[in-house]
């Protein structure tokens, strides 16, 4: 198999993603953790404080190991996307050297001499703007990483660092493994009753992946990928299935070879072990120092507050589930069984407001929902999309024609110009359905964080992916999506544009590279426009007439859009006081019975049930293998500046130009060259308010 000299290290914008195979992972990142070292001793040893500049010393540091950055971040992506045994070797074999590498980074006395001695110098001291602000920065990360502490601790505090990057790795890769190790093949679809015909042909679609059933005799496979298993919960009438899938879920990280138990235990003491070493009470104030919460305490207030003003309605909610269940099911024993709520509040959403959700499927094909959400926000935000030729070769093979590579057949690659300049401001893959070798969830990432015109140099165009696991196509319709897919669709697009619209002259600071709860202000904000009658009328367009939504299916959309408000609020809140207790208070505890331990922590968060369903602290990968530890809380945080910012939309008509692109110059182009309550009270003129959150969910006054 014959593949390029060093692929993982080609710098090529243009990624050749059939080059990037397994076996060339460890030397090429062997090589780049090599020059990557090459830059730091350049930058440690034999320097005179006399001679050092911002060029020489803070743009330098900028730059060095960012070729073994990428490299990595290329393995990581495909370790995301592109799952093998021989890639996950590979990944394994290398993460203890690269975690290594990028500790001791913040480790290196002579750098951290070099760093402190030009900030403390005439010209460091007379810096103002932007490279003042780097300098800041970079000063906070090495003190925030513990360059101040003894060599024995500094020690410590690297074996910690790659226990944890191991351990976190190896949650992530049971909570893949064990969900794709369940399916139920139904010869028939006897079982199937009430279950819409989008998600049965989805099943028999999975069917046919793994060479089961025919056109003439079709076999239903069903799986534990998002859209397979919710149609299920929601609709099924066989309540024996419901609760076979429901026990299948639960089993995700949970029991046997891929049991996360253990694993959850470790991860909180060896980042409650970190936090002790740099001299912080918990991991949570370790971790949110530099954020807008600034420490643990305020995270986990805001949360309690935002609980007590939720629960009434979310106390209201359950017993109008229940006097509804009851009125239809007289013999009823009162208390819900979990594989029971989902089935039970989609019947009262009918109820109540005549509107199921799978009437709207047909509105949502994904190739509308895609090019309407690209000239929808074109026309607000300034710039232009255009989907470019792309061309898929299996690994290690040369691609047979023209176009843009791409990691699989399904991904597309499309580019971002300025409307006014035409300039390319980046670029972007986009990959929307479930693989087996691909991770559940939705998410943004980047491979290139591009930079303005400056000092002679042109731009420097950003390059990023969107990607989910949304329903795929099936049978002879086009992948037909839920509402709630279409948020995620425009959500992650959010996080994108950030990236994308970028325009800091530091790489560093530009982009989503921002305080965690404030990055998933963009991506919220965008959701909105999923919601408005003007804005649907861009992308919400009928499969086979290309119809908008009629009026009397979205007035009952939007009569039902806060039905149970309370009780998904009041999920979000318990993943988010679950992470904050965990991480503050219970990081030493006795793990033998980690779901009773859950259980007291999430009382009163929850609705009761018959069965006491396992944690599912078990498959969290935001917060065991992802980069929500201890700050899960800014869903809800970004969520109350996305409510109170879009009434600012609202006001202007939502479709307003004047306020998009105002939002794009003081918001999405300014990544972190200021701080993130500066730039919202620039954009709204004051600080937020909570009650605009509230209010869009119904639940403003008890």
């Amino acid at each position: 198999m014959s593949t390029d000299s060093a692929p993982f290290l080609d710098t090529s914008y243009h990624i050749k993603w059939s080059q990037l195979v397994p076996e060339a992972v460890v030397p090429d990142l062997t090589e780049a953790l090599k020059r990557a070292q090459a830059d730091i001793d350049a930058l440690a040893e034999n320097w005179k404080a006399e001679e050092l500049t911002f060029e020489n010393t803070i743009e330098a540091f900028e730059v060095a190991g960012e070729l073994m950055e990428k490299a990595w971040g290329k393995v990581s992506h495909l370790d995301s996307v592109r799952n093998s045994e021989a890639l996950r070797d590979a990944k394994n074999k290398m993460l203890p050297e690269v975690v290594q590498f990028s500790s001791r980074v913040y480790f290196n006395d002579g750098l951290w001499e070099r760093i402190k001695t030009y900030a403390e110098s005439e010209e460091g001291k007379a810096l103002t703007g932007i490279r003042r602000r780097l300098v800041d920065k970079i000063m906070e990360s090495f003190i925030d990483s513990g360059a101040n502490l003894p060599a024995e601790t500094k020690k410590r505090l690297e074996e910690v660092q790659s226990e944890l990057a191991q351990k976190t790795q190896k949650f992530s890769e049971n909570v893949l493994d064990s969900t794709n190790a369940w399916d139920l093949v139904l010869e028939d679809d006897s079982r199937l009753g009430g279950i819409p015909e989008t998600a049965k042909q989805i099943f028999v679609t999975q069917a046919k992946e793994k060479d089961l059933g025919s056109d003439e005799n079709p076999v239903y496979r069903l799986t534990l990928q998002f859209p397979s298993m919710m149609p299920v919960l929601t609709y099924a009438d066989d309540a024996t299935l419901r609760k076979e899938v429901w026990e299948a879920s639960t089993s995700v990280g949970n029991g046997g070879d891929f049991d996360n138990t253990q694993l959850i235990a470790d991860i909180l003491k060896l980042r409650q072990e970190k936090a002790t070493l740099l001299g912080k009470n918990h991991y949570a104030d370790q971790v949110l120092q530099r954020r807008m919460a600034k420490s643990g305490a305020t995270a986990l207030n805001f949360v309690d507050d935002l609980t007590e003003k939720t629960r009434p309605f979310f106390k209201k909610e359950i017993e109008q589930l229940h006097e509804f269940r009851k009125q239809k099911d007289p013999e009823w024993n009162g208390t819900f069984e979990p594989w029971d709520v989902s089935y039970w509040s989609e019947k009262l959403r009918v109820e109540n407001f005549d509107f199921d959700d799978e009437a709207l499927r047909p509105y949502f094909p994904i190739n509308k929902v895609l090019e309407g959400m690209f000239r929808l926000t074109e026309n607000i935000f300034g710039f232009k999309i255009e989907e470019k030729d792309s061309v898929y070769a299996k690994p290690g093979e040369t691609p047979a024609s023209d176009g843009v590579e791409v990691w699989h057949p399904e991904v597309k690659f499309y580019e971002l110009r300025d409307e006014e300049t035409n300039e390319l401001l980046g670029s972007f893959y986009a990959d929307w359905h479930p693989r087996e070798e691909k991770r559940g969830g939705a998410w943004m990432g980047e491979f290139e964080t591009g930079t303005p015109a400056q000092n002679g140099k042109e731009r420097e165009p950003h390059l990023g992916l969107i990607t989910g696991n949304l329903t795929p196509s099936s049978g002879n319709k086009p992948a037909l999506l839920t509402h709630d897919e279409v948020q995620t669709v425009f959500h992650e697009f959010g996080h994108l544009l950030h990236h994308l619209l970028g325009d800091v002259a530091i790489k560093s600071l530009n982009g989503v590279n921002v305080v965690w709860d404030f990055v998933e202000l963009p991506s919220q904000i965008m959701e909105n426009f999923c919601w408005s009658r003007v804005s649907l009328d861009f992308f919400a367009r009928h499969y086979e007439t290309n119809e908008p939504i009629p009026e009397v299916l979205f007035d009952k959309m939007i009569a039902a859009k806060n039905f149970q408000s309370a009780m998904t609020m009041m999920r979000q809140l318990a993943f988010s006081k679950m992470d904050l207790e965990l991480h503050i208070n219970h990081h030493s505890d006795d793990f033998t019975d980690l779901d009773g331990l859950i259980e007291k922590i999430l009382d009163g968060y929850l609705m009761p049930l018959a069965t006491k369903p396992p944690t599912m602290a078990r498959r969290f990968s935001h917060i065991f293998s992802g980069g929500y530890a201890a700050a899960y809380y800014s869903y809800k945080w970004a969520e109350v500046l996305d409510a109170d910012a879009f009434t600012k939309f609202e006001a202007a008509g939502v479709l307003s130009p004047e306020v998009g692109r105002d939002f794009r110059s003081k918001i999405l182009s300014q990544g972190n060259s200021r701080e993130a309550s500066e730039l919202f009270e620039e954009f709204m003129g004051r600080g937020p308010e909570l009650n605009s959150l509230l209010v869009r969910s119904g639940l403003a006054g008890a």
